[in-house]
């Protein structure tokens, strides 16, 4: 019991920024050329969670194409990152539950929309 405590204990929540390309049931908008998707994820280090992320996010018959690593919620808060209670509880969320969060998703278009 005091293992699983200790190993909980190293995880960490990340701030991901996630660009996804277009794939067959992606769920974006029709006119979507791809998206961006904010998340928090949980990890023993960025690298896991990035893995993690991409993992799921695969199963979710998304494609991800880049991933930029913000840091866990105390570098943020270092670098002078203002976060809000919502984000604060998102973050909590993905560290209780070992998993990852999508706080946001934002579709790209190209040219006009039609």
């Amino acid at each position: 019991m005091t293992q699983k405590k200790s190993q909980n204990s190293r995880q960490q929540v990340y701030t991901l920024l996630v660009q996804v390309g277009r794939k067959d049931g992606d769920g974006l908008p029709k006119n979507a050329t791809g998206g961006a998707l904010m998340i928090y994820a949980s990890g023993v280090d960025e690298a896991e969670a990035v893995r993690e992320t991409v993992a799921i996010l695969k199963q979710a018959d998304l494609a991800p194409l880049d991933v930029s690593g913000y840091g866990t919620l105390d570098e943020r808060l270092a670098e002078g990152h203002d976060i809000s209670d919502e984000e604060r509880e998102l973050m909590e969320r993905a560290l209780a539950e070992n998993s990852v969060v999508v706080a946001q998703m934002t579709p790209f278009y190209d040219g006009f929309e039609i």
